[in-house]
């Protein structure tokens, strides 16, 4: 089932606007009702601005409406099982329970599955800035 998920995150790294690193990466996030958003990296001259993939795929998650996200998939050309960098890891964590997927590729396929839990074990929750 998460194949097409691989395959969605792959179809945005294509869409990447990578011109400083050349490093694309695409990610794609499915929500508990099934519903899949996709994003590439992009970046500006003014590097390392820009945004990653993940934030690329929540930024089109939170303006269809949100939801809990239930998997997600990251996909580099340049590097295999690639993970979020910490402040995606963070982002990602708000809108995803710590028993969510996150989905780690090669260019083939998925390579390794680990939670978010274990992905972020220590971090920030909403309920912590109240």
């Amino acid at each position: 089932m998460s194949h097409d998920l691989f395959l969605a995150a792959k179809a945005a790294m294509a869409k990447a606007h990578a011109p400083y690193s050349n490093f694309p990466v695409g990610a794609a996030l499915r929500t508990e009702d099934g519903r899949i958003f996709a994003g590439a990296n992009i970046e500006v001259a003014s590097y390392p601005e820009g945004w990653c993939a993940e934030t690329t795929a929540l930024g089109h998650y939170v303006m269809a409406g949100g939801g809990r996200i239930s998997e997600i998939v990251v996909v580099a050309e340049r590097m295999a099982r690639i993970t979020p960098c910490g402040g995606c890891r963070q982002r990602l964590a708000e809108f995803a329970g710590p028993q969510a997927k996150i989905h780690l590729c090669d260019d083939d396929g998925i390579v390794e599955t680990v939670t978010m839990g274990e992905m972020l074990p220590f971090g920030f929750r909403g309920e912590m800035l109240k």
